[in-house]
């Protein structure tokens, strides 16, 4: 599990620590079950998460800053899988345009990517997410390979984001998710 920020996609150096300065946000867990998306370029369809998929997942929630996304099906083996070569399900550059709207700021999914394994080095969600080259989106972050068991429902969370204090665009992390108890 890693916490990245724009300077992960740009030429220009920014570190993580600039980009994290607060590290406790409400955020909402959804699970998602990406659908087919036919791909001529490829010997099979894509797996995708789209603005559709998100809307539905989001009716009724509140907005929060954070949003986690596990991925159905929800086996433990996404701990130790190897996701090389595999073309793993990822997140439209619609949907996430449709993220930045709803107002998320920190994105975290159980793939190895929001983007296409192979999409010729274009990065189009990550660009997206953090408005890049354009005008970069400094205090945004994307956690990719965590893991939510099936044990944590889907709702609303306080979400702590804990790094390494290193001068890097990404760092290891350790999200926590704490229950919010309604009296």
């Amino acid at each position: 599990t890693h916490t990245e920020n724009v300077g992960h996609i740009s030429h220009d150096f920014y570190s993580i620590n600039d980009s994290l300065k607060e590290f406790h946000f409400k955020a909402n867990l959804i699970s998602i079950t990406p659908r087919k998306k036919f791909n001529p370029n490829w010997k099979e369809d894509d797996l995708i998460i789209d603005v559709a998929l998100l809307k539905l997942a989001l009716e009724h929630r509140s907005k929060n800053e954070a949003l986690i996304i596990r991925t159905l099906p929800n086996n433990s083996d996404k701990k130790n899988k190897n996701y090389s070569h595999v073309n793993a399900p990822y997140v439209t550059e619609e949907a996430i345009g449709w993220l930045n709207e709803y107002g998320i700021k920190h994105l975290l999914i159980d793939l190895p990517s929001v983007d296409r394994e192979n999409d010729n080095g274009e990065l189009k969600a990550h660009r997206k997410f953090w408005n890049y080259p354009t005008s970069p989106i400094l205090d945004k972050t994307i956690t990719e390979l965590i893991y939510v068991d099936d044990s944590i429902k889907d709702g609303e969370y306080m979400l702590q984001i804990q790094i390494i204090s290193l001068e890097n665009d990404a760092s290891p992390s350790k999200p926590i998710l704490y229950q919010i108890n309604k009296i």
